[in-house]
């Protein structure tokens, strides 16, 4: 999540600064040579599932907006025309009391789904068996969207997870976590009734919203020290001890509702992280997990992670991750950004060799603000603290079309190839007749791309000046990310893929 490291820069980093050039002045430089060799004959034993976002916390604000907004965001990133998506992380939230002031960012207090009677004080009043004490009626707003990514995706795929336990069942009374962040928040002891909340809303919401969650990750960015009662959004230290625990409670409770819904983890914040924490769980606890769920913010040992999917035969996700770059103004046209983002995802794939991707939160506040230069993170960017009946100034930035280049052509049931190149990724088609290729050019230089024989290419740009465009050749210019979509044999005469 973006809230602990995120910070604001007042100046243009020297890699920003550079980013100056114009484009004419970077297109007259002469074109090198890449050749790109994908071992088709090698493609990943596992097929790729999809591209999605985090739920949290856009959705808590956008799903209260005017219908006309909502709608258009959900068909920008789910829809026919948008981006593709197929998947969707759905955060089930802990909640603070009601008399809490309020401190958490906008859309970061996700209501939980539990209900404290009249009169009653304390932290130890909640019992799981009394339906008085459950609240199904919270959190609408994001509900609102698990309806709209339902009804737009022919088969979408749904996995809950959890940032932080409700308050009364934190050491510090606080969702946002410990008075001391290496502190675990969950207090002793509260494993099972924790795991009873998750499973039961699990099973809630899949009857009331007919989805089915394939996964429950009940525990995020772990074995970090992100997470103090102080911060600005919900979250909770575990040990790995703690997380081993935690992980065997859920699974318990998910098989007792009689759920097929299996347990996800450990989501922790790098794959550095992700290691220690595998370590120290008990071979019991390793074989209750369904699905590795790794986020990317750092890419150091990614191929270790990599290593203990394919030793366990358990899928891999890389389940969170935006990547804008440090000290980048916000600038909801440039390229700067967009080129770090997708370098990022590139190598996500290429080392984690995850089975999908998933965004961290795809609408994001407008940053600049207050004479602040602001940030680059998310596809879209809109007024989150406007009321809800007001104008929310909805921006679609370059890093969306960057985004496009991979979601809308490497599609679910593509297998990822090796390509030889560092700065390209590439995908075939079930049928083994389409291959498309994701290429970045972060450079100053343009690049002619050499496609291997046999095949013919068609190519999709986003650069300064194209969205996700369709152009002739295969010659990727400066500052530029490029999709070929290459076929076997000639298609002289095919129109030029807006999407697969």
């Amino acid at each position: 999540m973006n809230g602990p490291r995120l910070r604001q820069w007042a100046r243009l980093s020297p890699l920003a600064a550079l980013m100056t050039i114009a484009a004419p002045t970077l297109a007259q430089q002469p074109a090198i040579t890449v050749a790109l060799r994908p071992a088709i004959e090698r493609p990943a034993t596992t097929t790729f599932e999809g591209w999605g976002t985090a739920l949290a916390w856009f959705a808590d604000v956008t799903g209260g907006w005017p219908d006309a907004e909502r709608t258009r965001l959900a068909d920008l990133f789910y829809g026919k025309d948008g981006l593709g998506w197929t998947i969707a992380r759905y955060n089930i939230g802990g909640g603070n009391a009601a008399d809490t002031p309020p401190y958490l960012r906008p859309g970061g207090a996700v209501p939980g789904f539990w209900r404290q009677p009249a009169g009653v004080t304390g932290r130890d009043w909640w019992r799981a068996d009394d339906e008085a004490m459950w609240d199904w009626s919270q959190d609408r707003r994001q509900r609102w969207w698990l309806d709209a990514i339902r009804d737009r995706v022919k088969q979408p795929i749904f996995e809950a997870f959890s940032n932080s336990p409700p308050y009364f069942m934190t050491v510090s009374g606080r969702v946002s976590g410990a008075e001391t962040a290496t502190d675990d928040n969950l207090r002793p002891g509260f494993e099972g009734a924790f795991a009873a909340y998750l499973a039961r809303s699990v099973d809630e919401l899949q009857r009331r919203h007919r989805i089915t969650f394939r996964t429950l990750s009940p525990v995020n960015e772990p074995n970090t020290d992100y997470w103090f009662a102080a911060n600005k959004q919900e979250g909770a230290h575990w040990s790995p001890a703690r997380q081993a625990a935690m992980i065997d409670a859920s699974d318990a409770a998910l098989k007792a509702r009689g759920l097929r819904t299996v347990v996800a983890a450990p989501d922790e914040t790098n794959s550095i992280l992700f290691l220690q924490d595998w370590a120290g769980y008990p071979a019991a606890t390793r074989a209750r997990i369904g699905q590795l769920n790794v986020h990317s913010y750092g890419n150091i040992h990614q191929t270790g992670v990599r290593d203990i999917a394919r030793a366990s035969g358990i899928r891999l996700w890389m389940s969170e991750n935006d990547a804008p770059l440090d000290k980048d103004p916000e600038n909801i046209d440039g390229m700067t950004s967009p080129l770090a983002f997708a370098e990022h995802v590139v190598l996500d794939l290429k080392r984690l060799e995850p089975v999908a991707w998933v965004f961290w939160q795809a609408v994001e506040d407008n940053s600049a603000r207050d004479g602040k230069p602001g940030s680059n993170w998310g596809v879209v960017k809109a007024d989150l603290r406007a009321p809800d009946s007001a104008s929310h100034g909805i921006r679609v930035t370059r890093k969306y079309w960057a985004m496009a280049q991979f979601s809308r052509f490497i599609r679910p049931g593509d297998r990822l190839v090796p390509v030889d190149d560092l700065d390209t990724v590439g995908a075939l088609s079930p049928d083994g007749q389409t291959l498309a290729l994701v290429h970045v050019n972060a450079g100053l230089y343009p690049r002619n791309l050499a496609v291997p024989a046999g095949w013919s290419a068609r190519m999709i740009l986003t650069d300064a000046t194209h969205d996700a465009a369709c152009v002739t050749g295969t010659v990727a210019p400066p500052r530029a990310i490029v999709t070929l979509i290459l076929r076997r044999g000639a298609m002289e005469n095919a129109p030029c893929p807006v999407s697969r």
